[in-house]
């Protein structure tokens, strides 16, 4: 953390008193820290306080009349490497979800280009309320990483889930955070994302559902944490922000195969996302195709094994990572798949699991090795099952 720029948001929660702390070994660590409150949290915890522990003012309004100065929420959004929001109680939470900026907190939380860290803090029954759990995997879908509250005696006197997450937990967790992306500075990753579309004619193809939101949330944390991405991807209606994206547009099940073997010689890890296309139409008209029976047969021959041909071109210190949506017998063909295409590990998710699948912001995974190793990952948003992969691949160089 020595010389990382941290914005600690502070609202109003019992748990405002763990900020001190917090801030304390934030400094320790090295970090230089800038403190925003919002006007309920100053009811729990002085802003001198936390003032003297950050050595840097406390903000909590736009404008403060007694000096004349201005509080440039875009400034410090700017100047931030992260923003850590702890506590969030389930009102800010709810503000962040949708937008809403009503005071200093909230709309540098909404100006800042760093990665957002959230500590929920609340009530047991507040936590568990559906409409928190909606804002929490709308704020997940947005990229911002989620640190669940942990349980125990809660200021109502009831026990359950609700305690904000320890600080000591929570700056090992930023710790972690920084470590990855210092292990990805300099290496270079080739990821495929979304459908194929096979054309029958100029009208008409054959592809699948998928919305390549798993692939382009994988490319967005591996730039996030320093890595040079090739993004290979088929028709979505998705665009990667991060710079270092590079964004190689293709269509055909043929054009990701030449596309993917190019980039592929010169990368470090290549993780095949895409939901290719294992048949195309043999022959494909460069006219509109008129209905002139009841019955068409269109004849398919299958498309080139993209993931099967850079296992075989694989080079000893190049990682290759693949996917397997399955509806049955799905450890069963995923293990197959590692063998047969010289993986060192598949992600596996299944149809039958609710959640899971495409087009949704969540998906539940299982991380299959080539030792034969298992991970079971529980439903959680594709940024954070992004981040999962990404921790896998990492124990793995």
């Amino acid at each position: 953390m020595k010389g990382k720029k941290v914005i600690l948001g502070v609202t109003g929660s019992i748990a405002a008193y763990k900020a001190a702390i917090f801030v304390r070994l934030l400094i320790k660590a090295g970090a230089e820290v800038k403190v925003i409150m919002t006007s309920a949290a100053t009811e729990f915890i002085t802003p001198l306080t936390l003032a003297t522990l950050s050595k840097n003012p406390v903000s909590i309004d736009f404008f403060d009349s007694s000096n004349g100065d201005w509080d440039s929420h875009v400034e410090l959004g700017l100047w931030a490497d992260v923003m850590v929001i702890a506590p969030a109680t389930a009102n800010t939470m709810a503000k962040m979800a949708n937008g809403i900026a009503c005071n200093l907190l909230l709309t540098t939380y909404l100006s800042a280009r760093c990665p957002v860290f959230v500590a929920a803090a609340m009530d047991l029954d507040m936590y568990q309320h559906p409409s928190t759990l909606h804002n929490i995997e709308i704020l997940q879908s947005y990229g911002n990483q989620f640190i669940e509250a942990s349980s125990g005696e809660l200021a109502s006197g009831l026990i359950g889930q609700g305690r904000m997450e320890e600080p000591e937990l929570i700056l090992a967790k930023l710790q972690s955070f920084f470590d990855g992306k210092k292990k990805l500075i300099g290496k270079s990753v080739l990821v495929t994302a979304g459908p194929t579309y096979e054309p029958i004619d100029p009208v008409r193809f054959i592809g699948n559902h998928s919305s390549g939101k798993m692939g382009y949330a994988i490319a967005e944390e591996l730039a996030k944490q320093g890595a040079k991405v090739s993004l290979v991807s088929g028709p979505t209606s998705l665009k990667a922000s991060h710079p270092n994206i590079e964004t190689i547009l293709v269509q055909s099940a043929q054009e990701m195969y030449d596309a993917s073997t190019q980039v592929f010689e010169n990368t470090d890890v290549a993780i095949m996302s895409a939901a290719v296309a294992d048949y195309t139409p043999a022959i494909q008209l460069d006219k509109k195709m008129k209905r002139k029976s009841k019955e068409l047969h269109i004849e398919l021959v299958a498309t080139k094994d993209i993931a099967a041909e850079l296992g075989a071109r694989k080079k000893p210190k190049q990682l290759l990572i693949g996917f397997a949506l399955e509806t049955n017998n799905e450890e069963e063909n995923a293990r197959k798949k590692i063998l047969s295409k010289n993986l060192d590990f598949i992600v596996l998710n299944s149809l039958q699991d609710a959640g899971a699948g495409f087009g949704k912001d969540t998906n539940k995974i299982t991380i299959i090795d080539k030792n034969n190793k298992k991970e079971i990952f529980e439903l959680k948003s594709k940024t954070e099952v992004a981040y999962d992969i990404i921790q896998k691949m990492l124990s793995m160089e």
